[in-house]
């Protein structure tokens, strides 16, 4: 089962939105749009690995969730406005947001999370999946 949740119109989305709504320049808070932080997403015998690139962004701005089988990263990187003349702008500021299928050999309550210089690592510690039995049922 994969942990990536792949939408494949996505993509599409972001081609036919308009520039002006990707980019909303605010005299407060500088450029901000959504974007969606490089992730590697790796399994060993023991778990999953996901390590999410979120650099500039602070430990109390992350947030780390769990619901109806999905794992969802997000949180916000704030532009800092500085007294300085802007030549050129590639970095994303603003809000950000992935999500991931959990496994079914994955405890939601068994999830540990660390962040260091600007790395978002999660451990999914896999469990053994239940077997099902074969068992005879009556026939009444």
């Amino acid at each position: 089962m994969s942990l990536v949740r792949w939408n494949p119109f996505r993509e599409f989305d972001d081609f036919f939105t308009p520039k002006s709504r990707m980019l909303n320049f605010s005299h407060d808070n500088g450029f901000e749009t959504n974007w969606k932080p490089l992730v590697d997403v790796t399994e060993d015998a023991n778990e999953y690995l996901i390590k999410a690139e979120l650099p500039e962004v602070k430990k109390e701005n992350i947030k780390v969730a769990t619901a109806n089988g999905y794992l969802t990263i997000s949180g916000d990187r704030k532009f800092e406005k500085e007294d300085k003349k802007l030549h050129t702008m590639e970095r994303f500021y603003g809000s950000f947001e992935r999500s991931f299928n959990l496994p079914d050999d994955v405890r939601e309550d068994d999830i540990k999370a660390e962040f260091k210089d600007g790395l978002l690592i999660l451990h999914l510690r896999k469990t053994e999946t239940p077997t099902s039995q074969q068992r005879h049922i009556a026939i009444d």
